[in-house]
């Protein structure tokens, strides 16, 4: 006999309807998630213009999606704008970008610049060409925020990118420096923010396939891939695979500094240190057993998402 081909309709309904809850649920947590990031750091206020950095990506895009959500329930008023960089790289496709956002109804900004001719002209055959690129786009997206009045300026940037920039700057530039959710930009005229700051890249990747956003490529330029950041982004996520907690425990110290515990007399004035009878709450605790239990996170209140 021929094995019967359709499911039951019954066991099609429940696999839709469990379909349908985890991805409602994927959606609330990335909501949240942003909405604690904007509170938590003073991101966006009101009045605001946010300029969201638009490249193509899952990223970028789940960005966007995002604070088009969270803007309609915040208790404050704010624009958005999306801008796209055109770079001019070999088979970009310029159409695709103005046509989500206008069928999304997004106000937007194509900025055309040949930044790939000058990258090809500068490196060298086979040398990796993202940190100038990067450079260059950096230096026109603020001039672009200039033209269009914009008061922030909003990238893509998620929890794994921020500890991979932590590790890469430990492993090989010899400094305890990451990849801040705020910040002044290089020119001292703009605040550049990243409200990924505290979503998983797992969750991008998924959301990004239930919302099915038409992604480009980010290897048009032929560019060999950052094989340092490669290496810790591997690193990363064996230690999620074997010791879970482990990487959540690494990020959640970015928020915990105890400058008397390292080793930065500029930040910390050792030389002036001297005893003053007193105990102090974060004193010497070398040789404690167990550290200290993390923080306990903070409740949402932007965009009235508090589940």
């Amino acid at each position: 006999m021929n094995q019967v081909m359709n499911e039951d309709p019954s066991i099609s309904i429940k696999k839709a309807e469990k379909i349908a809850y985890e991805n409602n649920k994927l959606h609330k947590r990335l909501c949240r998630q942003v909405g604690q990031a904007i509170g938590d750091f003073n991101m966006i206020e009101a009045g605001d213009k946010v300029m969201v950095c638009l490249s193509g990506g899952k990223d970028s895009y789940g960005l966007l999606d995002i604070l088009l959500t969270l803007r309609e329930r915040a208790p404050i008023d704010f624009d958005i704008i999306a801008v796209n960089l055109d770079q001019k790289q070999p088979n970009f496709p310029a159409h695709v970008l103005p046509a989500y956002l206008t069928r999304i109804g997004v106000p937007f900004h194509i900025e055309n610049q040949d930044t790939y001719s000058i990258v090809k002209r500068v490196i060298p055959e086979g040398k990796t060409t993202c940190s100038l690129c990067s450079r260059l786009r950096r230096g026109i997206l603020y001039r672009v925020a200039d033209e269009l009045g914009a008061t922030k300026i909003a990238l893509g940037h998620h929890r794994d990118d921020i500890l991979e920039t932590f590790f890469l700057n430990m492993f090989f530039g010899a400094k305890l420096k990451g990849m801040p959710p705020k910040l002044q930009s290089d020119d001292g005229k703009h605040i550049v923010i990243r409200p990924l700051a505290y979503v998983k890249e797992a969750d991008m990747e998924r959301y990004a396939e239930v919302k099915q956003f038409p992604i480009i490529p980010c290897d048009l330029c032929g560019s060999q891939e950052n094989l340092q950041r490669k290496q810790i982004k591997a690193m990363l996520r064996e230690w999620e695979k074997k010791h879970p907690g482990r990487v959540e425990n690494i990020f959640s110290s970015l928020s915990t500094v105890v400058p008397s515990h390292l080793m930065d007399k500029d930040m910390f004035g050792f030389a002036d240190l001297k005893a003053t009878g007193e105990a102090v709450s974060d004193g010497d605790i070398a040789f404690d057993e167990e550290p200290c239990a993390p923080p306990t996170a903070n409740v949402v209140r932007f965009g009235g998402l508090e589940d």
